[in-house]
């Protein structure tokens, strides 16, 4: 009977190979959740004394993990920088990502400085990366290594908000060498002010298992490549049919802002060449707003922004029919208790009629 039963475990585990071996593991594809990151280094007095919670000063850890993360991320095309505070300095200026050029960036930072009398302007160091942010285009991840402590200048949480406020598609993230109440507090405040923010713990990220996660949720999703063929969602994406009814995925306009920057040309050039194609001659173009603001403000607004569309569309050699209409605040697809639902509500759709 053993023998019997031995034969037929043999067997199925040769079936199981087998079927294996018929149906493949599928091949995935990685996509970037984000357009560009920048790397923070708390460059304080407090981040090379010394303390019982870690066997190595707080920065020369920092950077070792840091090396250890820009291993991990994949060159998906985003833009990357490298910038320190307290002083504020830049070790890489926005480029598109390599590894080869990132690690020697986090390699140049000094841990060897004198921490005496060395303040720590938190505040200040998220105030200064205001710049480099002003530089970049998209969705951008600003990663902190600091430890919170903050003894000299302004609010550091506020001025977080302030960034917040100002790039609606930026996310912080913060890996926290936290070893006092105060730099806790700091850090658990900045943490809060937005849901898309992933913390960082340097224990769990010390195992290539919560490095690998980290990485992941920061920078970039994975999906199956034949899912990925068939649902590639560029920024305008034409519904089935024979008039293409088209729809923006990164056309949104600033607070009270109606006229057409540079961000968003390259989805303006798709639209164009897909509406020159189309069988279609007549489209509507139709503006919306958030919920700040009057009725009447934001009707006016709201045909301002289609105007802007229609006639930049209309210079690029449209020679078809195109119907601005204005919604104002009328129909919001995205909620306007938020800074991010509010920048979405603020878009233009192109449809047929």
């Amino acid at each position: 009977m053993s023998m019997r039963k031995s034969l037929l475990s043999t067997m199925l585990l040769a079936s199981l190979v087998v079927l294996a071996m018929a149906f493949p593991a599928q091949a995935e594809t990685l996509r970037p959740k984000v357009d560009n990151f920048i790397l923070l280094f708390d460059h304080s007095g407090s981040m090379v004394l010394s303390s019982p919670q870690y066997s190595e000063h707080k920065l020369k850890l920092a950077k070792e993990l840091a090396a250890r993360m820009n291993a991990e991320i994949p060159e998906l095309g985003y833009k990357s920088g490298v910038n320190t505070f307290a002083p504020s300095a830049t070790q890489l200026a926005p480029i598109t990502f390599r590894r080869a050029a990132v690690a020697p960036a986090i390699a140049s930072i000094d841990t060897t400085y004198d921490p005496f009398n060395r303040i720590t302007p938190l505040g200040f160091g998220l105030d200064n990366i205001d710049p480099v942010l002003a530089t970049l285009q998209g969705s951008t991840a600003l990663i902190i290594f600091t430890d919170g402590n903050s003894n000299y200048g302004s609010d550091p949480v506020a001025e977080a908000q302030a960034l917040y406020n100002k790039y609606p598609k930026l996310c912080i993230h913060v890996v926290s060498y936290a070893d006092k109440d105060h730099g806790r507090e700091v850090v658990q405040q900045i943490r809060g002010l937005k849901g898309c923010t992933v913390a960082g713990d340097p224990k769990a990220l010390g195992s290539d298992a919560g490095m690998k996660q980290f990485v992941r949720d920061v920078f970039y999703t994975v999906v199956p490549e034949e899912t990925a063929a068939r649902t590639v969602t560029p920024a305008i994406v034409p519904a089935a049919g024979a008039c293409e009814s088209i729809t923006f995925g990164n056309l949104n306009f600033g607070f009270d802002k109606f006229l057409i920057t540079k961000e968003m040309e390259p989805a303006l050039e798709q639209a164009s060449t897909l509406l020159k194609d189309s069988s279609c001659r007549s489209f509507t173009i139709t503006g919306h707003t958030d919920s700040v603001g009057t009725d009447a403000y934001n009707q006016k607004l709201s045909e301002r922004r289609a105007n802007s569309v229609a006639k930049w569309i209309m210079q690029k050699g449209y020679k078809g029919q195109l119907n601005i209409v204005g919604k104002g605040k009328s129909m919001p697809k995205f909620d306007n208790g938020t800074t991010d639902g509010r920048h979405l509500n603020r878009r233009v759709e192109i449809t047929t009629n």
